[in-house]
């Protein structure tokens, strides 16, 4: 399901999409990808991160945690304001990611795990508040990814 959805966006979204990559001996050990998230009512500039990946032998090494940092750096470097992404709390806390409510930040989709939303505001770090729904890229649309 990961790979034909990275494969989606890649092909898909005609350039929407920023790809992050980390190696180790030119063998890829982890990459993530940002795609926007329209919020027409709100002037922010927001972004999806999602997918992430970490080959397991890597995981809890750091090499994600630093990979995300330079990431969200980069996004908001290039004029991004917002990030937000749906994953477990515990890892994006790590990189400066809040718990969020659908309230505050309306996500493209309804949630299964309302507590895997999450957000920052990528000048400050602190939780995003963000005016009216969200829109994805396509790609994104099909409710059984949230």
């Amino acid at each position: 399901m990961i790979g034909d959805l990275v494969h989606d966006l890649l092909e898909l979204t005609d350039g929407e999409v920023h790809v992050f990559r980390s190696f180790r001996e030119r063998n890829l050990i982890a990459a993530c990808l940002f795609s926007p998230l329209r919020f027409p009512e709100d002037p922010r500039r927001v972004v999806l991160l999602s997918p992430v990946a970490v080959e397991p032998e890597e995981q809890r090494t750091g090499v994600g945690t630093a990979m995300l940092r330079d990431a969200l750096s980069a996004v908001h470097s290039e004029g991004a304001d917002v990030a937000v992404t749906y994953g477990d709390p515990a890892f994006y806390h790590r990189v400066g990611f809040e718990p969020i409510t659908t309230e505050n930040v309306q996500p493209p989709q309804a949630l299964s795990m309302p507590h895997g939303w999450l957000g920052q505001v990528l000048k400050d770090q602190s939780a995003p508040t963000l005016r009216g729904p969200s829109k994805s890229v396509p790609r994104f649309d099909a409710p059984d990814l949230w």
